[in-house]
């Protein structure tokens, strides 16, 4: 089995057991549709495609396992980490090159390295993409233009 779909497997296990059906079907919609775009985005800017399609897949694994958005995504880095590491199929360097996108995915005003703006930038696509009829948020404008203009949507 690849990689991604042992990730995929563990991220299931934990939509799957969660009771509220609305919120199953929003954490299927955001981890798969936020990996998704991460993989296109890593396609277009050369980055690690594996590596960043499981960044997508677990960004906010923690909210929906703990139904707390709080700091999720420093909390969320802490957990991937856990589970990366469980799985020994990961090398440090991989498991550290997730960890950190997901922690500073939510730093939407901040510039980040290369691979962690993949996240940053996939996150921002699915929220304005999923439901193109809803107001742009303000803190994700900026970011969703400039997607708009390196995928030629313009």
């Amino acid at each position: 089995m690849n990689r991604i779909e042992k990730v995929r497997q563990y991220v299931d296990s934990v939509l799957l057991n969660m009771s509220d059906a609305q919120e199953r079907r929003c954490g299927y919609l955001h981890l798969y549709g936020v990996s998704q775009a991460c993989a296109m985005i890593a396609i277009k800017r050369n980055e690690n495609l594996e590596l960043a399609t499981i960044a997508g897949m677990l960004h906010d694994i923690y909210s929906y396992s703990t139904m707390d958005t709080k700091d999720h995504a420093h909390k969320g880095s802490v957990m991937s980490k856990e589970i990366l590491k469980s799985m020994n199929i990961f090398t440090g360097d991989e498991i550290n090159a997730i960890c950190n996108a997901i922690y500073n995915h939510s730093s939407k005003g901040t510039k980040h390295s290369s691979f962690d703006e993949v996240l940053i930038d996939a996150d921002v696509l699915q929220h304005c993409l999923y439901n193109p009829l809803f107001e742009v948020d303000e803190h994700e404008k900026a970011r969703f233009e400039k997607l708009k203009y390196e995928f030629g949507l313009m």
